[in-house]
């Protein structure tokens, strides 16, 4: 949000670049925010094999939704309907976020609303990518 956006304004400049983080509100704060950090942590391990940044930073997590259960779903989207990793991706992000500490059960949802642009790169991938 700008300084001079009203607080109940929504500022549409920029889609986020990562992840919307939904939690159960059973989930006690301290464990909602080391379950994410850990969630998080272990997508920046997922890298689209042709491109040298990793899919977070890449903007592909759309959101990531932690249940009562610690059940984690994630929806991610490709750089392109025609992405050569599209079978695999899906499926690195599941064992990744499988593999953290606490999370139960993970399920991926490849989604193309809205569509992936570059805008949802964060500066970090931009850096490795050399878009500026």
């Amino acid at each position: 949000m700008t300084e001079d956006s009203p607080a109940n304004t929504p500022v549409t400049e920029k889609p986020p670049e990562n992840a919307a983080v939904v939690g159960s509100p059973t989930v006690p704060q301290d464990e909602l925010n080391k379950l994410t950090d850990d969630i998080v942590a272990a997508l920046k391990t997922v890298y689209d094999p042709e491109i040298p940044a990793d899919i977070y930073e890449l903007g592909l997590i759309y959101k990531i939704d932690i249940g009562d259960d610690r059940g984690v779903k994630i929806d991610m989207s490709l750089t392109s309907p025609n992405c050569p990793a599209a079978q695999d991706l899906p499926i690195m992000v599941e064992n990744a976020v499988s593999s953290v500490p606490g999370v139960k059960e993970t399920k991926v949802a490849v989604v193309w609303d809205p569509p992936w642009d570059p805008s949802r790169m964060s500066d970090e991938a931009r850096l490795v990518l050399n878009m500026w």
